[in-house]
């Protein structure tokens, strides 16, 4: 593998700021073409364990740190990200598929939220009440919530790793994180970064390691642990949330989706077309916010249609790190094969394929990427997360119907509306049950603005203020006089 700064390649685990081989090992392959990339140490329980007990000694120490002293610590951090953006976009793509515009796009994004939480932990404050007896002094102070374990997946490998860290730094908390067994590598790279900037032994450790429910077990019910944050699929998270609730630890979910995109008959069709390309493809489809239902009003459906077809076959699909790619392959062939088998149920119950619907000699773990019309909402399509290259299209005949059948789910966590008039765009974002909604745009996030969802798309918020106060107490403070 070639890196300029060859110390990002790690293949251990990161301990109390020390790097552990085991004897078991874990392979790390290319989706794209199943070369192995590196083998890992493979962690397991008891080093989930042992890192539990370094973030636990660190703790007190990171807590007492003055904000200005946590934020010069990211502050190095964020800019050794940076500094070594190429070499991470590689790493990235190489472990995760992603074109490495997109890698790229992941690195900058991953290191907006280091910086924004360096700032924003200067201003996490208190209050002081007004007393209701003359003889006392009320006031409120925010403090660290603890030890903080923490569970990422692997289509977002860096950027679901900082968006979850910087802010848990930021407030004083140590952490233990377990990344993907499919993407470690973007993970110890930052390790890396980060004990470079001088983050203290013990405070960010990472395990690795194939036996997830071993370690998962681990950050969800060690009592040293005092919070737990996940993203992944909502079934896991179930899980995790009751292995929590053993414990009453604090929880913030991160879970899965079923995002509607509704084009409007006042839509701007170009806008939609694009936004509806870089929601529904970016990843290869496989993010939590992807499009996942395409309702578009029955007098625009057709044309639409058409331009949605030709924007979808002006993809060109290849390994990330080939020039011109803009879309790569799926994590892994489990996954490939799970949304071959959505693609012929739809078809089977009526649907009809207007692009694509097949896998790609390009490699095994390739799909086309497919547009389907004809969908209905009874489809198993329409029910579930495709999380892969496929757009499915429904008509819809007025806003009472879309807004009804879009609500119709369990999931709650990104819309989008393409409209031009703003007040139908106002009633549409107000009356969607979703935790985030965009209007007339296909990528929303920043680590400005909070993150997440309603129902069973999760619990808690990432990003903002908000994700910052996921990881303080505050504590009410009484003086009497």
């Amino acid at each position: 593998m070639e890196l300029a700064n060859k110390h990002l390649l790690k293949t251990q685990n990161y301990i109390g700021g020390q790097w552990h081989d085991s004897p078991a090992k874990l392979p790390v392959c290319d989706p794209a073409n199943s070369n192995m990339l590196a083998e890992l140490a493979d962690a397991g329980p008891a080093d989930a364990e042992a890192a539990v007990g370094e973030a636990h000694a660190a703790f007190p120490a990171w807590k007492k740190r003055t904000a200005g002293e946590r934020a010069a610590v990211l502050k190095r951090w964020h800019q050794l990200i940076l500094d070594n953006t190429d070499d991470l976009a590689r790493l990235l793509t190489l472990e995760q598929g992603k074109p490495l515009a997109e890698a790229r796009g992941e690195i900058l994004h991953g290191a907006s939220f280091i910086e924004w939480y360096a700032e924003e932990c200067r201003r996490a404050y208190g209050q002081t009440i007004p007393t209701h007896n003359r003889d006392m002094r009320l006031q409120t102070i925010r403090q660290p919530v603890g030890v903080v374990g923490c569970i990422t997946p692997w289509n977002f490998p860096n950027a679901m790793i900082t968006r979850k860290v910087a802010p848990a730094l930021a407030a004083g908390c140590t952490l233990v994180v377990k990344p993907a067994a499919e993407t470690p590598l973007s993970a110890l790279a930052l390790c890396q970064l980060a004990q470079e900037a001088g983050l203290p032994a013990g405070t960010l450790n990472m395990v690795v390691g194939s036996d997830a429910a071993g370690i998962g077990r681990v950050l969800t019910q060690d009592t040293r642990v005092a919070k737990f944050t996940f993203t992944g699929s909502t079934a896991v998270g179930k899980i995790l949330m009751a292995q929590c609730a053993t414990g009453v630890k604090k929880v913030s979910m991160e879970l899965g989706g079923n995002a509607p995109f509704i084009v409007c008959d006042d839509g701007d069709l170009d806008t939609a077309v694009q936004a509806c390309m870089a929601t529904k493809f970016r990843n290869a489809g496989q993010t939590c916010v992807s499009t996942n239902r395409i309702y578009v009003h029955e007098s625009v459906h057709d044309e639409f249609v058409a331009r949605l077809r030709t924007a979808m076959t002006a993809l060109k699909v290849g390994h990330g790190c080939e020039d011109g790619v803009t879309l790569g392959p799926l994590i892994h062939r489990r996954a490939t094969e799970r949304v071959a088998q959505l693609v012929e149920d739809t078809v089977a119950a009526g649907a009809t394929i207007e692009v694509g619907g097949d896998f790609l000699s390009t490699g095994v773990n390739y799909y086309a990427p497919t547009l389907i019309t004809g969908v209905t909402d009874d489809m198993r399509i329409a029910r579930e997360e495709i999380f892969g290259p496929v757009a499915p299209v429904q008509k819809f005949a007025c806003e009472e119907d879309v807004i009804r059948r879009t609500n119709d789910t369990p999931y709650g966590l990104a819309a989008y509306v393409m409209s031009e008039n703003i007040r139908r765009a106002n009633r549409l974002v107000e009356a969607l049950d979703y935790g985030m909604v965009a209007c007339n745009a296909g990528v929303f996030s920043t680590a400005a603005a909070p993150f997440g969802g309603n129902k069973e798309s999760g619990i808690g918020r990432e990003g903002g203020v908000e994700g910052m106060t996921e990881f303080y107490e505050t504590k009410y403070c009484c003086y009497g006089a």
